[in-house]
């Protein structure tokens, strides 16, 4: 029970760093530089725009509501809260910021460069523990539940192209969509290498005339078991055994030298894994995106 109570306040913890990057990166390079922003956060942008009085934070989190009431159903209890205490704490973070310091205009090419880099960041960090900031981000998270196969970052990309041309529209400027676009594509990436990516497995398949030693080598080395997959030389037609292991990224080059030690001829695919769950590597979550 305390276990699972550390583990819960790590998770807000976390979406806590993430919300505060959030904050910092949309009004650092996003605001000053006039660059669209998807999402219920475009909408904000519009109407601060043309009405300054009006804090772009505060929209965000009256337009939240009946996402949120939607989402209930279908996210759960414990992924809503999480979704509620990260788009409540992401939203006021960016009035508080906006508050406390003014940021000057840069650039805005590297505004869109680094602003997707640190936004990508933080929506990895908050999407990580099954949270999400509001607006899109928790369209992106509901249709991920009939989509599984899709990644958020692709589906948030989907999402959030339409809300760039309003934004485009309301600055009365192509060159705002076409930075908003590089810095959407370059967010999405780096959110799904924080997502997906940090997961850096590799699985080999060995075709080797000497199985049985490598199969004793992988595990006293490293610690790996490995499946035996029946195979047939489509030449030759003889039978043999191909090894199959999934090992960590780190593991490749002393998995190649014991290979070609024990069987200089043995023939070696090395495929990118992700999402090796099981033992030695790590376990299902039910909140997993």
């Amino acid at each position: 029970m305390k276990k699972a109570g550390l583990s819960l306040l790590w998770d807000y913890i976390w979406i806590s760093l993430g919300s505060v990057l959030y904050s910092i990166s949309f009004n650092w390079f996003y605001v000053p530089n006039q660059i669209g922003f998807g999402g219920l956060t475009a909408l904000g942008m519009i109407l601060n725009h043309f009405s300054p009085a009006i804090p772009i934070g505060t929209v965000v989190l009256v337009l939240n509501i009946p996402l949120f009431l939607l989402g209930w159903k279908f996210l759960g209890g414990h992924a809503l809260i999480s979704s509620l205490f990260a788009m409540a704490a992401s939203s006021i973070l960016v009035d508080v910021t906006a508050a406390a310091y003014t940021f000057p205009a840069m650039d805005p090419m590297l505004a869109s460069v680094f602003g997707g880099v640190s936004l990508g960041a933080a929506l990895g960090m908050i999407f990580s523990k099954g949270a999400t900031t509001g607006g899109t981000d928790l369209i992106a998270r509901l249709l991920k539940l009939p989509f599984a196969w899709l990644p958020m970052g692709k589906l948030l990309l989907a999402v959030d192209l339409s809300m760039l041309l309003a934004v485009s529209a309301a600055f009365r400027s192509l060159e705002s969509a076409m930075y908003g676009i590089i810095a959407l594509y370059i967010s999405t990436v780096v959110m799904d290498g924080v997502l997906y990516g940090l997961d850096k497995s590799k699985v080999a398949y060995i075709v080797t005339s000497n199985p049985r030693a490598i199969t004793e080598e992988i595990d006293r080395q490293l610690e790996r078991g490995v499946t035996y997959l029946h195979g047939e030389g489509s030449f030759s037609g003889e039978k043999k055994l191909v090894l199959m292991c999934a090992f960590k990224q780190k593991q490749i080059v002393p998995l190649k030298a014991l290979v070609h030690a024990i069987d200089p001829e043995a023939f070696l695919i090395v495929c990118d894994a992700h999402e090796v769950l099981g033992q030695g590597f790590r376990r299902y979550h039910k909140n997993d995106i």
